[in-house]
């Protein structure tokens, strides 16, 4: 059977990269494994103090080293998205198939202070176990009204998973300072395909329809799905995220 190895987000867990459903788990022949990161959700903070790209690349080679999986498919969320792409790229030979849910990151590391401070302040709010001020610093107020209450309920939900919220602190310090991969070029090197999911600019701005649309356009075997004009986005239907998963590797099989 087929292994799918799924990668979350920054701030989030094992939980969220297909949200609630357990369609793909159940689904004949296929094996879901999920992780927390290093210092997210029930994972330890590492000895070594580092969150950046690199690191997380090699969790998930040490993942599928320790459950004896020789090759996988791999579906990442946002940060998970980028790690996921860039273990590809290093490592071609182990990935059968990408999955990549709502990819923010565009080719290289935050720079500007700007792009950093907001950050940083989100950092502050967990160290300083302020759950509100983190929601807030996430945008959701400025959404528009029918999707506020969701996304505040979820942003807090994932934060009160975190068993060291300082250590998600430092991963939130660190990533957005890291690079996944050199540049958006790099994406054309990718020979297996793709499944892209985007989201909407309205509910989702912090993962650019944009972006979701140049990595479809750069990767060589790519597959770009969205939501239904008006609908939540996509990344937060975990049973139609789940469908559009499995007509894709349905597919493209092995």
């Amino acid at each position: 059977g087929r292994t799918l190895v799924l990668v979350h987000g920054l701030t989030a867990t094992r939980r969220y990269v297909i949200q609630g459903s357990r369609v793909l788990a159940r689904s004949g022949g296929l094996r879901v494994v999920g992780y927390d990161a290093r210092g997210h959700g029930d994972s330890s903070r590492p000895p070594d103090g580092l969150y950046g790209y690199p690191a997380l690349v090699a969790d998930l080679e040490a993942i599928l080293d320790e459950r004896a999986i020789e090759r996988a498919v791999i579906a990442g969320s946002s940060m998970g998205a980028a790690t996921a792409i860039a273990f590809c790229l290093e490592h071609p030979d182990r990935v059968e198939a990408l999955v990549a849910i709502t990819p923010a990151y565009d080719g290289q590391a935050r720079s500007t202070a700007g792009a950093l401070e907001v950050w940083d302040a989100r950092a502050e709010a967990l160290e300083g176990g302020d759950v509100d001020s983190f929601v807030a610093l996430t945008g959701v107020d400025s959404l528009p009204e029918r999707f506020r209450a969701p996304a505040r309920l979820a942003v807090r939900q994932r934060i009160e998973r975190h068993r060291d919220p300082s250590a998600v602190a430092e991963a939130v310090r660190q990533v957005p300072r890291s690079a996944a991969f050199d540049g958006l070029d790099r994406l054309s090197e990718i020979a297996v395909p793709v499944l892209v999911v985007a989201s909407g600019d309205e509910a989702d701005p912090e993962h650019p329809f944009a972006v979701a649309g140049e990595y479809a356009r750069r990767l060589p075997d790519a597959r770009l799905v969205t939501e239904e004009e008006g609908d939540p986005p996509l990344a937060w239907q975990g049973a139609r995220l789940s469908r559009a998963i499995a007509a894709f590797l349905d597919d493209h099989r092995a």
